[in-house]
């Protein structure tokens, strides 16, 4: 039999004043309506952020692509716009620019392949020229009888060369694949950089469709500030290449090392636009080269190298980069830390502009206050009645009874007569 509300009332009526009635019990203890579709909520967006972590880590590779082919694009936004400015289409103009910079880097790479090649047979030549003068000179100062037909078979029937050897040959085609994949990669960056730059115009009206009138304002200045500072730092980055390259070629000529202009292209470009380790990277190249015309050359290009990254450090990176990237050193060595932590090598070559914009545009619009003149501001201390020294002494000849401090001792009352006998 159901109960009822009298059945219920009565119930509760009669049971103890501590206790509650079945019915109401189970009526509480009933589930919230709104607790399923909050349940099946959750879950749906646990599974869209995993879906979206998902798919941005799938898609990594092509994110990074497309923001090097945006810096890109940005770097040669000021020679497409002066050449638009005078009247050849937008897109004429863009493949004008990088078919002169695919033409500049195909040649270098030639000429430094080239080189490479030249130099590895000339080595190879000459190797056993420099085996027997290795083998004399360990003859002579070790008292040993070596010769050169013992040393090349024990080579050539080891087991270490044996292992090297199959290695090599299973690294073939990883090299290969990698050679590949490099190539698809550059064909993606310089594809999306062409298109960047010849519809810059058409990419910032379709920007600022979708914001309101206050916001394209900023937006454009945005967007001004990054074309400015990214064609400043390449542009910088260039002309000391320039420079760092013509001194290098000036001291290999010197020198006599051969592929002088090639290697100083070299110095010249690896230097400047890979951070931090580029200066060492670009001198290994030119020492090896020249030890093998002279072992001293190969310290005279290492004293060389070492002296003129001081000179551009302090003198000439400073002057060239003042109104173009003006950020502080400090700073950009952080940020290139910090974006090969992020993106590795691509983090490292678009850190400082990325930086140097950032810092633009908050100049731009943070405000700043004139700054009081305190001597502090300049590095000046300042410096109070008692020294430190007599502070520390004053703290450790502190009296136990304050009330000693308020008492004048007889010395003090000495002083004061004498005070005013004076």
């Amino acid at each position: 039999m159901a109960a009822t509300d009298e059945t219920l009332q009565a119930a509760s009526d009669a049971s103890p004043p501590g206790r509650k009635p079945p019915g109401a019990a189970s009526a509480r203890a009933r589930m919230p309506g709104w607790l399923p579709r909050a349940m099946v909520l959750a879950l749906a967006l646990i599974a869209c952020f995993q879906l979206g972590s998902w798919a941005f880590h799938q898609l990594t590779g092509l994110l990074i692509n497309v923001l090097i082919a945006f810096f890109l694009a940005l770097a040669v936004e000021p020679a497409v716009s002066w050449m638009a400015g005078r009247g050849l289409r937008r897109g004429m103009a863009t493949g004008v620019v990088f078919l002169g910079v695919m033409i500049a880097g195909a040649g270098f790479v030639v000429l430094l392949g080239s080189m490479l090649a030249g130099q590895i047979v000339s080595m190879v030549e000459d190797f056993p020229e420099y085996l027997d003068s290795v083998i004399n000179w360990i003859n002579q100062t070790f008292h040993t009888d070596l010769n050169r037909v013992a040393v090349q078979d024990s080579l050539l029937h080891s087991d270490w060369l044996q292992k090297y050897v199959q290695n090599s040959a299973s690294g073939v085609l990883d090299v290969s694949g990698q050679v590949l994949g490099g190539l698809f990669r550059l064909l993606t960056i310089l594809l999306f950089s062409f298109y960047f730059a010849a519809d810059g115009p058409r990419l910032r009206r379709a920007l600022c469709s979708v914001l309101p009138p206050a916001k394209q304002a900023e937006v454009l200045r945005a967007w001004e500030i990054a074309v400015d500072k990214t064609g400043g730092y390449l542009y910088s980055r260039g002309l000391m290449a320039l420079i760092s390259g013509v001194a290098h070629y000036i001291l290999l000529e010197a020198l006599g090392v051969p592929y002088a202009p090639v290697l100083a292209v070299w110095v010249g470009l690896v230097s400047q636009f890979i951070p931090t380790i580029g200066t060492y990277l670009a001198g290994a190249l030119p020492m090896l080269i020249a030890f093998t015309v002279d072992p001293w050359y190969a310290l005279w290009v290492l004293i060389f190298v070492v002296v003129y990254q001081q000179f551009e450090n302090y003198v000439l990176q400073p002057k060239l980069t003042a109104k173009t990237v003006d950020i502080h050193p400090a700073v950009a060595f952080g940020s290139v830390i910090a974006g090969t932590a992020l993106l590795g090598a691509v983090g490292a070559l678009v850190a400082i502009p990325a930086v140097a914009t950032l810092q633009a545009f908050l100049g731009a619009y943070v405000k700043r206050y004139a700054v009081t003149d305190d001597p502090r501001v300049h590095g000046h201390r300042t410096r109070s009645g008692a020294s430190l020294f007599a502070r520390m002494r004053d703290v450790l000849r502190k009296p136990e009874d304050p009330r000693a401090e308020a008492e004048p001792g007889p010395e003090a009352d000495g002083d004061d007569t004498r005070d005013d006998s004076r």
